[in-house]
């Protein structure tokens, strides 16, 4: 065998699971037909971070007067806050070259496929084809954005995310098709440089897998910044044949509205990249777009696994990453524990932010539990009027039986990276009275998390 391990994608599973397996002794090789890091670091979480700084940084200049700083006339040049996060992302990119080179594992660059369950055909940019063999394959092949039938992407006038992060000009408006993580970052983005933005959701709430009280203090804030949400609606044909494009929305009470913009982006979800790698000719199952593996990414072929974005749960780099460990560490004969599903972490980075993890108050109740909720509005921190950041809340979601910790749901700024002691705290099973008896440091926003939690026991001292 030419290697223990070929993974054929390099995002945050491939990457990640190939430095490990190097950890662990493994003769690895990593196929990759595009840049280092995959969709996530190079068009996807890095990039649009970058976006959002700017975003924020021109919001802090245009309202600096609140904070006692006089700037005149701040305003964004689009093409430098285009070029940094482009910047942003290669600077990263450079770094996965590095740690791979560090970790011994050879780059293949072409597209990858397989051609038996231990072989990977690699076909290179000059269309040359090369065929390595392997002990095991793990694919990590990720996913790409999601067309609707009646918003076929053209790139220019119908974009998706990839688009998003490079356009040319500057939108004077656009509409936003779809409020998950993607749209609603995006749409806040465009809106703080100046473009007129339209969000339009299908479900009752923007951001409709956040608990529902969270999901509407972020459509408050969106129509507070300028933002025009539109709930209850779907996008039923678009007019490309002009300068301006004419849409057409079926607005919540079944009337259709015609709109003008000049972009429309459709960030209505993502497609998994599982076509054209092999899947049908070794036989490998898969469902619903999804490939098939157990709890430890095996698939039904012998020596092939999969990861991240094509496999069924939460299309999330953390995931990805954790899975690829996971299925490393099991490959070569340790014992990991399989991954819990139920204590996945989610984040979108809109102002105000939202994280989250475990059950909403609404799937508790419909599980059947008993519970008690804790809500600290920010309005009350010390730290979030000092930093002029007083939107959103904390809500806890604890069962009464046993006062174990059900669901963490915070909007408001930095929350994301507030959430990962809720995550500790399911993890290591933590009751309350933990949460509420663990000195947190004042004066910090995350104070929130044990007045919340105080809040559900009737123990709150703020409010």
């Amino acid at each position: 065998m030419q290697f223990d391990l070929i993974i054929i994608g390099s995002g945050p599973g491939g990457y990640v699971g190939a430095i490990r397996a190097s950890q662990l002794g493994m003769k690895v090789a990593i196929v990759e037909k595009a840049e280092l890091g995959g969709i996530c670091l190079n068009w996807g979480c890095i990039p649009t971070k970058s976006l959002l700084k700017s975003a924020q940084v021109l919001e802090y200049a245009q309202h600096a007067d609140a904070y006692g700083i006089s700037i005149d006339n701040a305003k964004p040049d689009f093409d430098k806050v285009i070029e940094r996060s482009r910047g942003v992302a290669d600077k990263m990119s450079k770094g996965i070259q590095y740690l791979l080179k560090k970790n011994n594992i050879e780059v293949i660059s072409g597209y990858g496929k397989l051609k038996s369950n231990q072989e990977v055909e690699v076909c290179d940019a000059e269309g040359n084809v090369s065929t390595y063999t392997c002990q095991n394959v793990i694919l990590a092949t990720g996913a790409r954005s999601r067309e609707l039938p009646n918003l076929p992407q053209d790139g220019k006038k119908i974009i998706g995310y990839r688009q998003a992060l490079t356009l040319k000009e500057q939108p004077k408006s656009m509409i936003v098709v779809g409020s998950g993580a993607i749209g609603s970052e995006l749409a806040y983005f465009y809106n703080a440089m100046g473009t007129k933005v339209k969000l339009v959701e299908f479900m009752p709430t923007i951001l409709p897998v956040e608990d529902e009280e969270v999901s509407k203090q972020v459509g408050r804030s969106f129509k507070k910044a300028g933002i025009k949400v539109m709930v209850k609606s779907s996008v039923e044909s678009v007019d490309t044949s002009g300068d301006i494009l004419k849409v057409s929305i079926k607005n919540k009470k079944g009337a259709i509205e015609e709109h003008e913009c000049d972009v429309v982006l459709s960030a209505v979800g993502i497609a998994t990249n599982i076509e054209n790698i092999g899947l049908e000719e070794l036989g490998i199952e898969t469902e619903r777009g999804k490939i098939n593996v157990d709890d430890f990414y095996r698939t039904n072929v012998e020596h092939v696994y999969a990861i991240g974005d094509i496999v069924s749960g939460p299309a999330l780099a953390h995931v990805a990453s954790a899975e690829a460990i996971c299925c490393v560490e099991k490959m070569v004969g340790q014992n990991p524990k399989p991954i819990d599903y139920t204590n996945i972490p989610g984040c979108t980075y809109t102002t105000p932010e939202v994280s989250s993890v475990g059950m909403s108050e609404k799937k508790a109740l419909e599980a059947g539990y008993e519970i008690k909720v804790g809500k600290f509005p920010f309005t009350a921190s010390g730290k979030a009027s000092a930093a002029g950041a007083n939107e959103g809340f904390v809500k806890l979601v604890f069962d009464s039986k046993d006062d174990t910790l059900l669901g963490a749901h915070m909007v408001g700024a930095t929350v994301t990276e507030m959430i990962a002691e809720m995550v500790l705290s399911r993890h290591l099973g933590a009751k309350a009275e933990d949460i509420i008896k663990a000195i947190h440091p004042h004066p910090t926003m995350s104070e929130a998390v044990m007045e919340a939690a105080a809040a559900a026991y009737d123990e709150v001292i703020h409010i």
